[in-house]
């Protein structure tokens, strides 16, 4: 099964100071590739909205979206509104109070996806996170916004990481097999592994952010998308590819 992963598109309702950066030309240049790619799936973690949860950019990202005719799956992130989201791709029979997290069967596999946007996982969340890990034989698959690692990208590390990671990472680790988990926030490629744990961060749609200095500096507007593809051997393959 081959998916494709897009991240914090961040995209605007208009006027706002983009840095220069055309955002939504950057979208539309890879909703093309990914309609050349033809994935089974597309899953986008997080982001879609500038600053906050906008039903207008919602919409408009829906549009773009149902135009593919490829199914997908959506989840929030710190600039996202679940519940308006959830509302708009009409997934509100996911929420979970006001916090959107679910799994869902990914050819062969059960991905779960998590709810970051308030930058913690919560209690409840952790408690459904720690059954639904001790229902699976064999290597988990894991959706999420934020990184649950720390990435050596100071600007983020420092400010905008994951608020209760080790909570987050116990759970992981107790798991018996490989927990492989796709996200974002970053704005940057990295890929980050601690005893069985392995994170792959996926680069914005928007921009990239210099991990090499301690503030906050863009490495470049290339939006980027990632690759995955679930073997039936129950591997798994992935890549990044810059537009």
């Amino acid at each position: 099964m081959k998916i494709i992963q897009l991240t914090d598109i961040h995209l605007p309702e208009g006027g706002e100071d983009t840095m220069g950066i055309d955002i939504r030309a950057n979208f539309n240049a890879v909703l093309t590739a990914i309609e050349e790619e033809r994935p089974d799936h597309l899953v986008l973690t997080g982001d879609l909205c500038f600053h906050a949860g906008s039903r207008r950019v919602y919409e408009v990202t829906k549009l773009k979206l149902d135009k593919l005719d490829i199914s997908y799956s959506l989840l929030s992130g710190n600039h996202d509104d679940p519940e308006v989201l959830a509302d708009v791709f009409n997934i509100g029979h996911l929420l979970v109070g006001e916090e959107l997290f679910y799994k869902r069967k990914l050819g062969h596999r059960t991905a779960l996806f998590l709810e970051t946007s308030r930058g913690y996982v919560s209690d409840r969340q952790l408690a459904w996170l720690d059954q639904e890990l001790s229902h699976l034989r064999g290597p988990a698959l894991v959706f999420m916004h934020h990184p649950p690692l720390t990435a050596g990208v100071p600007h983020m590390d420092n400010k905008y990481a994951l608020q209760n990671m080790e909570e987050v990472q116990q759970l992981f680790f107790t798991h018996p097999a490989l927990v492989t988990v796709f996200c974002g926030h970053y704005h940057v490629e990295k890929t980050l592994c601690l005893n069985n744990l392995v994170v792959h961060i996926t680069p914005s749609v928007y921009f990239q952010i210099d991990w090499r200095v301690a503030s906050f500096r863009i490495d470049h507007a290339r939006p980027a998308y990632r690759v995955i593809e679930l073997v039936k051997d129950g591997g798994l393959r992935s890549s990044v590819v810059y537009v």
